[in-house]
C-alpha cells in the first residue's frame, strides 16, 4: 500500500467514526438523547468540511505502528478532530482573527451567526471529552491507557497548551518580535496539538518511555516547522490554494517567524526542524515508514 493509499484509509476510518458519533438530527427540540438540529448542523458544518485531518491521522498511524488496537483509537482520533475544529471556529470569530473564509467557504459565524458559532465550538469541545471518557469505559481492559490518552489530549488542548498559546498570540499582536515569546506561542498554539495525537497513541498502545519521548520530539519538531511554513505561506502562498486570504498576519500585526528572522532564515529553520523530526523516528526503524512519508509530504505542502 502506498503512503497516499494508507493516508486515505485512515481518513476513511475517521470520517466513518465522525458520522457515527455526530449524525445529523432533524428535530429542533429532540425528544430522545440527541443534539438539537440547529446546533448539530452548526457543529457538522465545520467538522465535516474536510481538510487534511492531520491530527487524527497521526493518532491512528502511530497507534498502528506501535501495535495498538486501532479500534480503541478511532474515537480519540475523532475527538481530537472535534477539538481542532472548535479551535478553528473560535479562531475565525470577530473577537479573534475575524476571518470570512475557511477551507474555501464562509466561516461558521458567517453562516450561523456569532452566537451559534460560539455554541458550535463549545459543543464540539465538550462533546469531544464526552466521547473520550465514553471510549475509556467501552474498553475497560485498557482503561488506564485510554484515560492517559484523554489526559494527554486535554492537557495539550487546554490552559497550559493550545489555549495558552492562543492567549499569548492575541496579547502579542503589534509587539516587537521576540524569539522566546514566539517559540512559546507556537509550541502551544500549534505543536501541542500535533504532539497530543502521538502521545495519546503511545498510551493506547502501551508504548515505553523512550518511544513516548521520541514521538514527542517528532511532534514538537513537526509542529514548529509546520507553523513556520504556515507563516511563510501567508507571505508567499496563493489564496486560491490556501482557501483563505494571504497577507493577514502582517495586517493583524501577528508575531511570525519571517517577521522575526526574515524569509530566508525562516526557511532554513524549517528545513532543520523537518530533518530533526525524521531523526527522532530512528528508534522505530522501518515501522515508521508512514510517519517518514507524512513528514516528507508536510514539508513540501503548498496549502
Amino acid at each position: 500500500m502506498t503512503y497516499l493509499e494508507q493516508y486515505a484509509q485512515y481518513v476513511g476510518m475517521l470520517e466513518a467514526e465522525l458520522e457515527r458519533l455526530l449524525p445529523e438530527t432533524d428535530a429542533a427540540c429532540p425528544q430522545e438523547d440527541a443534539i438539537p438540529q440547529h446546533l448539530c448542523a452548526a457543529m457538522r458544518y465545520s467538522l465535516m468540511a474536510g481538510g487534511k485531518r492531520v491530527r487524527p491521522v497521526l493518532l491512528l498511524a502511530a497507534c498502528q505502528m506501535l501495535g495498538g488496537d486501532i479500534e480503541q483509537a478511532k474515537t480519540p482520533a475523532a475527538a481530537l478532530e472535534m477539538i481542532h475544529t472548535y479551535s478553528l471556529i473560535h479562531d475565525d470569530l470577530p473577537g479573534m482573527d475575524d476571518d470570512d473564509y475557511r477551507r474555501g467557504r464562509p466561516t461558521n459565524h458567517k453562516v450561523y451567526g456569532v452566537g451559534h458559532a460560539i455554541l458550535a465550538g463549545d459543543g464540539l469541545l465538550n462533546y469531544a471529552y464526552e466521547c473520550l471518557l465514553g471510549n475509556a469505559l467501552r474498553f475497560p481492559r485498557n482503561m488506564e491507557g485510554l484515560v492517559r490518552a484523554a489526559d494527554a489530549i486535554a492537557n495539550r488542548a487546554g490552559v497550559r497548551g493550545m489555549i495558552a498559546g492562543q492567549s499569548l498570540d492575541l496579547l502579542s499582536e503589534h509587539m516587537e518580535p521576540d524569539a522566546a515569546r514566539l517559540l512559546y506561542i507556537h509550541t502551544h498554539k500549534t505543536a501541542d496539538l500535533l504532539t497530543a495525537p502521538l502521545l495519546a497513541a503511545a498510551y493506547i498502545a502501551g508504548a515505553d518511555e523512550a518511544q513516548r519521548d521520541a514521538l514527542c520530539r517528532f511532534g514538537f519538531c513537526v509542529g514548529i516547522a509546520f507553523q513556520i511554513d504556515d507563516d511563510l505561506l501567508d507571505v508567499e502562498g496563493e489564496a486560491a490554494l490556501l482557501g483563505k486570504q494571504t497577507g493577514m498576519d502582517a495586517q493583524r500585526g501577528k508575531m511570525t517567524w519571517p517577521a522575526l528572522v526574515g524569509v530566508a532564515a525562516a526557511r532554513e529553520r524549517s528545513a532543520r526542524l523537518w530533518d530533526e523530526a525524521e531523526e527522532a523516528l530512528s528508534i522505530f526503524g522501518e515501522r515508521a515508514a508512514f510517519l517518514h512519508g507524512f513528514a516528507a509530504q508536510m514539508r513540501t505542502r503548498k496549502s
